[in-house]
């Protein structure tokens, strides 16, 4: 019998922290520039709410239902069958996505460390340097992006090694709090800045002449992937939650947590950049946060304060969910294979470090060394979030919708009650016939 989380608000505190990752700071801002802003944002938080809480919801009730790890919970509860294969899916897809995730993580710390330092701003005020220059620099290198995918594969076993109470329960109620805190302080300093109300209403204002099927597919795909879905996380982390939890309560108030990240990223970065003057810049992906953000920080008092702060919410963003995407590997050790924690842990990150040292040179000395024309850290981000995670979450909600034992997801949801609310009869609509048609649409796109 899998470890209970302590409290309610660990248990929260845990799960919003294997959701909010990178995805939510530094694809969001990119996505709705893009995408007619608030147009973007409304369609986006549509697909969380008719979507992706149901399919977490199916995550859930597996989860807690089995008790055990992502392929023991499908054997335990539909016994002799092949769907432990789904299961199976999302621990390969996990761990596919730590061994080169655990390398952006080191990014982020060695940014902070250069913030504290000051050798990040070194050479910017005279122009004889470039945040371009710097981010090419770091990631291509030969010996800093192994040096710190290490320390955060070092990190990360500490605290996998402590457990579930006493590590990933505890870490995540600290890190959690702090990160609210520090979106907080940036968001009242961004819309304090002059001419931030331009960038206020950008963001805020829908332009729904952006709005085409192709939008319609990003937001679902920014719903799925930054709620964890399909990785085997909740269904691991499910069975960590005490009988009384409420999931259909959980399922809301982590959605709810995950999208106020993402809308409160936008709140900071649309305002900064406008009031700077700074509207071309690149808000895509790491381009953002290693290059435009400095950016902006030299054009604010007290630079290096503001570097470091931000820096430290993109590391503890980015541990809470390594730490989760670990944790699924550690329990499937733990559960199949009798492995004591700390045995399951070596196993687990022994070969990250190989891994990750892979992808860390993927930019540098490495890049040359191609796999059907993809770098290596490239083809584990392929083939685990393009084909993976979208074909794991429909065979998910096939299964939840149609083959689970009958009224085994109804009576998670409604904690044993024989009556079946509304709600729940609109979730398990939704598994059997909305989610999967949404999730292969996503899959038919990422082909095209």
């Amino acid at each position: 019998m899998a470890t209970k989380f302590s409290s309610k608000i660990g248990l929260i505190a845990a799960t919003v922290g294997s959701a909010v990752g990178l995805g939510n700071i530094w694809r969001f801002p990119a996505e709705a520039q893009g995408n007619g802003g608030a147009a973007f944002l409304l369609v986006y938080v549509a697909c969380v709410l008719l979507l992706g809480i149901p399919v977490m919801l199916g995550e859930f009730a597996i989860g807690r239902e089995g008790g055990t790890d992502a392929i023991g919970d499908y054997k335990r509860i539909s016994p002799g069958s092949r769907w432990w294969i789904v299961g199976g899916m999302g621990i390969v897809a996990s761990y596919m996505i730590l061994c080169f995730y655990i390398v952006v993580a080191g990014w982020t710390l060695e940014y902070l460390v250069n913030s504290v330092t000051g050798d990040l701003f070194s050479g910017i005020a005279d122009g004889t340097s470039s945040f371009g220059t710097k981010m090419q620099d770091y990631v291509s290198g030969d010996t800093k992006p192994v040096l710190y995918t290490v320390l955060m594969v070092a990190v990360n076993m500490l605290v996998l090694l402590c457990g579930v109470r006493k590590g990933i329960e505890k870490i995540s109620n600290v890190l959690m709090p702090l990160l609210f805190v520090i979106l907080v302080v940036f968001c009242v300093v961004a819309l304090s800045l002059p001419g931030a109300s331009e960038g206020v209403r950008f963001f805020l204002k829908p332009d729904f002449s952006k709005i085409d099927a192709s939008v319609v597919i990003d937001a679902l795909g920014q719903a799925f992937f930054s709620l964890s879905l399909g990785m085997g996380i909740l269904i691991t982390y499910a069975a960590y939650f005490p009988r009384e939890t409420r999931l259909g309560r959980t399922a809301v108030i982590v959605s709810s947590l995950d999208m106020l990240v993402a809308v409160m990223m936008g709140l900071i970065i649309f305002p900064a950049v406008t009031s700077f003057g700074m509207e071309g810049e690149s808000l895509e992906g790491a381009t953002l946060v290693f290059v435009t953000l400095p950016e902006v920080f030299t054009r604010m008092p007290g630079t290096q304060v503001w570097s470091v702060l931000f820096f430290m919410l993109l590391l503890f963003a980015a541990l809470t969910s390594t730490i989760s995407i670990a944790e699924v590997s550690v329990r499937f050790f733990q559960d199949r294979l009798r492995m004591s924690r700390r045995n399951a842990v070596l196993t687990v990150m022994s070969p990250v470090l190989i891994f990750g040292t892979l992808s860390a040179l993927s930019a540098g000395p490495l890049s040359g060394f191609r796999i059907f024309n993809l770098t290596f850290f490239n083809l584990l981000d392929t083939v685990a979030t393009n084909i993976l995670l979208p074909l794991g979450s429909l065979a998910m909600c096939v299964y939840a919708g149609w083959f689970a034992p009958k009224g085994m997801i109804a009576d998670q949801l409604g904690n044993g009650s024989a009556t079946r609310s509304v709600a729940t009869r609109i979730v398990m609509f939704m598994l059997r016939w909305v989610a999967p048609i949404a999730i292969a649409v996503i899959l038919v796109a990422q082909f095209n």
